[in-house]
């Protein structure tokens, strides 16, 4: 369910905005991507885990307020990040 430490660095190094840079808004909403594909995988299997889908709800809120405030930054920041997650938005 949860990511390895070697796929967040990863997804770290690869949506970076500067160097040493893992607190950024698309770092995280990288990770909460990522974090959300795979409690997705684990729901479709144990359809009864309402604990994770109460976490796996939350995670999608949190995501979208990210990304709600890198719109309200930068629309075009926004669109690349949209673009490169394959986000439905």
């Amino acid at each position: 369910m949860s990511i390895t430490a070697e796929r967040k660095q990863e997804l770290i190094k690869e949506f970076a905005v500067q160097k040493d840079d893992t607190g950024s808004p698309e770092v995280q909403v990288a990770i909460l991507s990522e974090r959300i594909v795979n409690l997705t995988e684990h729901l479709k299997t144990h359809k009864k885990d309402f604990h994770s889908r109460r976490g796996l709800l939350m995670m999608v809120g949190q995501r979208r307020r990210l990304l709600d405030y890198v719109k309200t930054k930068e629309v075009k920041r926004y669109e690349d990040l949209v673009k490169r997650l394959k986000l439905r938005r």
